[in-house]
This record gives C-alpha cells, structure tokens and sequence, in this order.
C-alpha cells in the first residue's frame, strides 16, 4: 500500500472532481493519499463533503517551504496562472497534472520545459477517454478519412449552475478565458487523432450578446498530408452540441460525444456506448497515475498541449 503526498493548487469545480477521483481511484488500487490544498483565500470553508479529502490547506501567496516534497502536483487553478505556479512547484514535486489549457500564452519563457523535463508532466485531455473517440481511435481506418468535421457549441450562461457566468475566468480574456482555448479539447483529440496541421487558417472573435469580453466562436479550416480539418466552437449554442464527423470513401461516420453514439449513415449500423462524464474523467485519472508509475508513456505532454495552444489561438 503506497500513500501519496499530493498537492491541489485550486479547487474550482473541475478540481474538485479531480479530487474525488483521485481518492477514488487510488482506494481501488489499495492505495491512499495525503492532500495538500492551496487556495487564493482561506476564508471561504471548504464544502462538508470535501473537508475529509483534505488535509492541510494553504495560501498560494505564502512561501512554499523548502522541505515540501510531493509525488504530485495537480495544477488546477485559473490558466493565466498556471506558467507561475508550474515554476513555482517544480523544486517541490516529481509530477505534475496541468489542467487544459497548458498556459494562457505561447508568450511565455520556453525555458519551463527545461526546467521540468526531468518531472513528469501530463497536460488534462479527457475527452481522449470518451468512449466515442476511443472507438474512433482505435476501430475506424483513419487513414481513409478524407475530411474531418468537429463541433462544440454549448451556452456558457449554463456552464456552471449556482455561478454568475460573467464572473468566471471563462467571461475574461486576461483570466484565460475564451472559447478558442477553452474549448481546446477538440483541437487536442484533432491531432491526437489525425497529427498536427500542416497549415490552417481561423476567425476567432465575439459575436453574439454575451457580458463577456473573450471570444466567444473560433472556426478552424486545415491540413496535413493525411486529411482535412473544420473545426466549430462556440459558447452562444442553446442546445449542447458535441459532434465529430467522418468522411470517408464508403461512409460517413456521425460521432455525438454527448450522446454516446458512432452512426455509420450510409451503411445504418449504430452503436451506442457510456457517456456518462466521470466515467472518462476517472479513466484519464487511471491513466495519469499508470504514466507517473512507469506502466505507460506520458502521451499528453506539455510540449504537444503549447503547439496545440499555439493553433487555437491562431499562431500557426
């Protein structure tokens, strides 16, 4: 039985599923974890349900002692801060878990990835875990796909229920918010899928009604040698979309992330499979903890997430 030393920096929501997994997970495993948590303020109480996983709780702003030594970092407060906190933490941790996006920026020191080359650093992807894509990934011939066509358009107004949208870092450019990097799963199972864009061009803006002042659609026309890309995302769509589509020589292939269906619309086959969230959030956790583990390679580095920033945000 091994007990993990793990620090949490931010527990906003998606943070707070982290957190559950992990001790999840590791309690299947036989193992069990000691958690450090390190919040911007420590007047607010943490909720009842969460105050068992925690054992201390910290001010970030507070120095970090020097003899503070965890088996994993999970960085997992807003994305303009997560460049400071990655160099903050590197003395203090042999691992690193980066939620999406890397960085805010492709402004940043390239150094950090000298600085953390010897850590094992994983960068969020778990829509690579959906069932859906897991499918796609590893039934369908991608190499006879000539063109792909990706959609993720949602209402971000409902995002995050009890919570003022205009107030979150998603409203807010300098925050890291936006769609074109929010919503940057898609580029990341894009090339995951299909590799990297040999050339692409984009219109990234805001258009609709919105309190916000970050861009709220990014559309995305590429290439490589092996296919074509179109990409939508938007935060404005009142009916939640989530949908990959597949051309190829002798069918279309209809992927609905959400629905957790793969449609072969000429042939008339359907599958269906799990699309319940946590279940593909648990499994990145399972394959985050197999990577820092040595079972498997780390296939979600920090350097693939900063070239995938990179054409989100239009830097191609």
């Amino acid at each position: 039985m091994r007990n993990y030393k793990i620090a949490f920096v931010g527990l906003g929501s998606i943070a707070t599923r982290h957190l559950k997994n992990v001790h999840v997970y590791l309690a299947s495993q036989g193992d069990s974890c000691s958690v450090d948590l390190y919040r911007s303020s420590l007047s607010r109480p943490l909720n009842e349900d969460l105050q068992p996983l925690v054992n201390n709780s910290f001010l970030y702003a507070d120095d970090i002692p020097a003899n503070k030594k965890y088996d994993v970092v999970f960085v997992t407060n807003p994305t303009s801060m997560h460049y400071e906190t990655v160099t903050r933490f590197v003395k203090h941790t042999d691992a690193f878990f980066i939620e999406k996006p890397v960085f805010d920026s492709t402004k940043v020191d390239e150094h950090v990835f000298k600085m953390i080359e010897d850590k094992i650093s994983y960068v969020a992807c778990p829509l690579r875990y959906n069932a859906v894509l897991q499918y796609v990934k590893n039934k369908v011939d991608l190499d006879q796909v000539f063109s792909a066509r990706a959609i993720s358009s949602s209402y971000l107004p409902e995002w995050r229920q009890g919570q003022d949208y205009r107030e979150t870092y998603s409203a807010h450019k300098d925050m890291g918010g936006g769609v074109s990097i929010d919503l940057i799963h898609e580029w990341d199972y894009l090339t995951w899928l299909f590799g990297m864009p040999t050339e692409c061009q984009h219109l990234i803006k805001k258009v609709s009604n919105l309190e916000i002042d970050s861009d709220d659609l990014a559309i995305y026309i590429g290439r490589n040698e092996k296919t074509t890309y179109e990409l939508h995302l938007d935060y404005f769509g009142r009916q939640t979309l989530r949908i990959l589509d597949l051309f190829m020589e002798n069918d279309t292939v209809h992927c609905d992330l959400i629905a957790g269906t793969v449609n072969f619309l000429k042939k008339g086959d359907t599958l269906k499979f799990e699309s319940e969230r946590n279940a593909f959030q648990m499994k990145e956790i399972e394959h985050f903890f197999e990577i820092i583990n040595h079972k498997i390679e780390n296939d979600s580095t920090p350097e693939h997430a900063y070239r995938v920033l990179k054409i989100a945000k239009g830097e191609f």
